[in-house]
């Protein structure tokens, strides 16, 4: 497995609240996990990197032989206990009082993705000729597009678009969106905040990491594709790709 993580402060804000971490060998799985946090004073990044450590700790003991339920309920339940510790620790402090974040984490293994999901960050599965979304954004915005009170490409340039109806840590308690794809030696998975999402169209995305091969370098072309298009949020990207018997990227 081939991964990389990228992130950028952005050009607006003064901090970056968004937090990625990836594993490629984790007992024969790989990890990626991308948080976006939000609250207070300080309170976005604390949250965020809150998840993100719960979240790799809580799912140390994967591993290959696990059935594909199994993974998504460690998923589940790591999710879950991360909701718990964010909402235990911004109650007790006044200046973290609803503190918040979006999480995407991805268990993988050479045939089969496993997702757990809260908020509007995003996965997307990315082949020769297609982008998928793979979640679905838990925002204000989202839930107009399934009332049928706006359209898809109004809810990208809505002013409410990034008012997200469900985060981790807000709530006592939370529900995880669980997901199980099928993925295949040529197709890429692409972890994103809103940063990127917000910003870049999603066909813009698919031709960059098309016409890119190297995912290093795709990771970068997508950052400063945000960042062109004004860099209004923090933005990071985490990309996933299988690599053949010799160690080599298929392009």
């Amino acid at each position: 497995m081939k991964m990389v993580s990228r992130t950028d402060i952005g050009k607006v804000r003064l901090v970056n609240e968004d937090r990625a971490s990836i594993h490629q060998q984790l007992n024969g799985l790989s990890l990626a996990i991308v948080a976006d946090g939000m609250g207070g004073h300080q309170a976005g990044d604390v949250a965020s990197q809150m998840a993100i450590e719960i979240i790799e700790t809580q799912l140390q003991t994967i591993h290959g032989d696990m059935s594909p339920e199994e993974r998504k309920q460690a998923l589940k339940l790591a999710i879950e206990k991360a909701n718990e510790k964010i909402y235990e620790f911004a109650s007790q402090r006044e200046n973290y009082h609803g503190m918040g974040t979006t999480v995407v984490a991805i268990v993988a293994s050479r045939e089969l993705l496993s997702i757990g999901h809260i908020g509007d960050s995003r996965a997307y599965k990315i082949s020769r000729e297609t982008i998928t979304q793979l979640t679905e954004d838990h925002s204000l915005v989202y839930e107009l597009v399934k009332n049928g009170q706006i359209t898809l490409e109004e809810a990208d340039h809505h002013p409410r678009r990034n008012w997200i109806t469900r985060a981790l840590g807000t709530e006592p308690s939370v529900e995880v969106d669980l997901y199980e794809y099928a993925w295949l030696p040529d197709e890429t998975i692409l972890i994103c905040s809103d940063g990127l999402s917000g910003l870049v169209e999603s066909n813009e995305i698919l031709d960059i990491v098309k016409k890119q091969p190297q995912l290093e370098e795709a990771a970068s072309q997508l950052i400063n594709s945000a960042l062109d298009a004004g860099g209004f949020d923090n933005v990071t990207v985490v990309l996933l790709a299988h690599e053949n018997d010799e160690g080599e990227e298929k392009g």
